[in-house]
């Protein structure tokens, strides 16, 4: 496979020896790709180099634009070096914060790992903003930056691609909003498009026919719906029933009554308690006593429910399904990457449900390497920044100027990173081979696995 060749065999190597985060490490040899699996995608090897060295020290990832570093390895006799923005809410809102220093810890390791004598990393600053990105895309484009990585929020990324374009720069961002996409942008993020067509798909495969949905009132909400609506479709399905929560899980009650038929299913059973009792036979006495313990009479009109919340909002909703009578055994419970985490399993109502995510070995490998390195695991997103920066070193390699074209970045072979294979398509989003998982207590458990490689070329 065309691969973040560099990447994989950091993911296999790199966590056997150590990589220094020393100001001045020892050089040491870059390891070499591994065979790569067969696909129809081009093999490609980095030339050794040695390990990149930070001309100061890493700081607190909470500074401002002005106070972000670069992080510049030695450039060789005859290298010119290649300059690459990184644009990320550093400081700001708490969990924009979060994000952004996530991010930053995850591009650094790429950096050591991957980067070799050329690449430059110049982070800044968006302050998870429109402002601020706008600001901080002005400030490396003015520094002659040839490759903007991020920013997160699609906001950020409305704000900073004009410039980009005008200065013929493209940009790898981290928003899952298709709409920011295309005309030199790039969404390297998980598209609830294709997370939808892959579960739903799924679903159908184990005899799902009828779904609805239970979906937030927020950005993210519609774009899931519009896609389950696209998908079932397309899979010969039926999309029967639609409700909408609060985004923050709020009155969440109503809309699951509704979705569950409930107040008719209740109805329903009272009418027949009372066809029941006024019989004397013994056997509507005994029918009578067999419904005793339950609130509704009758089934939901699906097979399968969407809930593409997440956090808080999950877990505010979730319970709610049980309770108002949708048999979770008999309905599968179907959602999105918001549903990756590491302890979804805590939930009852949630065991047993089904998301469409990354291959779990090499984000297990990824997991480990960045706790192991920084203390701590991990947010989700933070394996979008590695795969980036891996992307801006791979086509970095070598002595001419790096190749950031369009051409280059859509190649039909694709790549692969700590996320699994992945290419991008011209209109700019990244299609991605996707596994299916099922959530277990302490687990989450591949019942699909995610392909290796891309069969067909490129269509959209």
């Amino acid at each position: 496979m065309r691969s973040l060749g560099l990447l994989l065999s950091a993911l296999l190597l790199v966590q056997c020896a150590e990589t220094r985060l020393a100001l001045k490490p020892e050089p040491a040899p870059v390891p070499r790709a591994e065979a790569p699996p067969a696909s129809t995608a081009k093999p490609v090897e980095p030339a050794p180099a040695p390990a990149p060295v930070v001309q100061q020290a890493l700081p607190q990832p909470t500074v401002t634009v002005q106070q972000a570093p670069t992080l510049i390895p030695p450039l060789g006799a005859t290298a010119e070096p290649v300059r690459v923005g990184l644009l990320l809410p550093l400081s700001g809102a708490p969990q924009a914060q979060r994000i952004g220093e996530a991010m930053l810890d995850t591009a650094m390791l790429a950096l050591f790992d991957l980067g070799g004598e050329r690449l430059q990393l110049l982070p800044r600053d968006t302050k998870g903003t429109a402002e601020g990105a706008r600001a901080a895309a002005e400030s490396l484009l003015e520094e002659g930056v040839q490759l903007l990585l991020g920013p997160v929020y699609s906001t950020s990324v409305e704000a900073a691609a004009p410039m980009a374009r005008a200065r013929g720069v493209p940009m790898i961002a981290f928003s899952s909003d298709a709409r920011v996409a295309g005309d030199g942008v790039y969404l390297l993020s998980f598209t609830p498009e294709q997370e939808v067509d892959r579960v739903v798909g799924y679903a159908v495969s184990q005899g799902a026919t009828r779904f609805a949905a239970l979906v937030p009132e927020d950005r993210y909400g519609t774009a899931v719906l519009e896609a389950l609506r696209v998908s079932v479709l397309r899979h010969r399905g039926e999309l029967v029933r639609v409700e909408h929560v609060a985004a923050d899980g709020s009155e969440a009650h109503e809309p699951v009554k509704r979705l569950a038929r409930y107040a008719g299913r209740r109805q329903a059973l009272i009418e027949r308690r009372r066809e029941l009792a006024a019989s004397k036979t013994a056997a509507a006495r005994r029918r009578l006593a067999a419904l005793k313990n339950r609130d509704t009479l009758g089934t939901v009109d699906f097979d399968a429910v969407m809930l593409p919340a997440g956090g808080e909002t999950l877990r505010q909703v979730a319970p709610l399904l049980p309770y108002y009578d949708i048999d979770i055994g008999a309905v599968r419970l179907l959602g999105t990457g918001r549903w990756d985490a590491p302890d979804i399993g805590q939930e009852p109502v949630m065991l047993g449900a089904l998301f469409a995510g990354a291959d779990r070995g090499a984000i297990e490998n990824f997991r480990r390497r960045f706790e192991a390195r920084f203390g701590r695991p991990p947010l989700r997103l933070a394996s979008l920044a590695y795969d980036a920066a891996a992307l801006a070193a791979l086509l970095s390699q070598g002595s001419g100027v790096p190749d950031f074209s369009a051409e280059n970045l859509t190649d039909p072979a694709g790549f692969a990173g700590v996320d699994g294979v992945f290419r991008f398509r011209p209109d700019g989003l990244a299609e991605r081979g996707l596994a299916v998982l099922e959530i277990e207590r302490d687990s989450i458990k591949v019942i699909s696995p995610a392909p290796d490689g891309f069969d067909a070329a490129l269509t959209h």
